[in-house]
């Protein structure tokens, strides 16, 4: 009994040890985080944030002795809100770039107005409607989108900006009109020209 009492006796002072630990762990913490590092935490913290609500839809590994991964996002077109891409890129987690490779899907997921086509660029150039950088040596993601006059059909075109393996990797997905609200619109603008 006497050997219980001296054990318990014991534990209250290791918890009381802790806590006063624990105070001046906190203290010294409240010192080292002043007005600067506070704003660089609470920075840290937004981009933690933001990183959670990335378009991510998929992710799958590419095997278990490798740190890259095939990543699956989902990208609704800023301007034609119907549409949305779905983009598959290798992340390497571990290197200082990825691979250029990448493949797209796009799809109407939505209403597709004359309103929304009457607003993007038509040019044989078309208009780069998302952009991703894959390294830290200006290799980047682009997609952009062309409009075909002649077919009525929005083409989506996926492609690395540095060339690999010889190649400017890219990537094909169109978007035909028909059926859509803005067929008609379509086809004014073919009478017109």
């Amino acid at each position: 009994m006497i050997k219980h009492m001296k054990t318990s006796k014991n534990n209250m002072m290791t918890k009381k040890r802790m806590v006063k630990k624990n105070r001046m762990g906190t203290k010294a913490l409240a010192k080292f985080i002043t007005a600067p590092k506070a704003k660089f935490c609470l920075g840290l913290l937004a981009l933690t944030a933001l990183a959670g609500c990335s378009d991510e839809v998929g992710k799958v590994s590419l095997g278990l002795f490798t740190t890259k991964d095939v990543v699956i996002t989902a990208k609704q077109d800023p301007l034609v809100a119907g549409v949305t891409c779905h983009i598959s890129h290798v992340e390497a987690d571990l290197d200082f770039s990825d691979p250029s490779d990448m493949s797209i899907a796009c799809r109407q997921t939505g209403e597709i107005t004359a309103e929304a086509l009457a607003r993007i660029d038509r040019s044989k150039n078309g208009e780069v409607v998302f952009k991703e950088s894959k390294s830290i040596l200006f290799k980047s993601l682009k997609v952009r989108r062309i409009y075909d006059a002649e077919h009525k059909t929005l083409i989506y075109l996926s492609y690395s900006t540095k060339e690999s393996s010889g190649s400017h990797h890219h990537s094909l997905s169109t978007v035909p009109l028909y059926n859509t609200k803005a067929w008609q619109w379509a086809l004014a603008q073919n009478i017109k020209h």
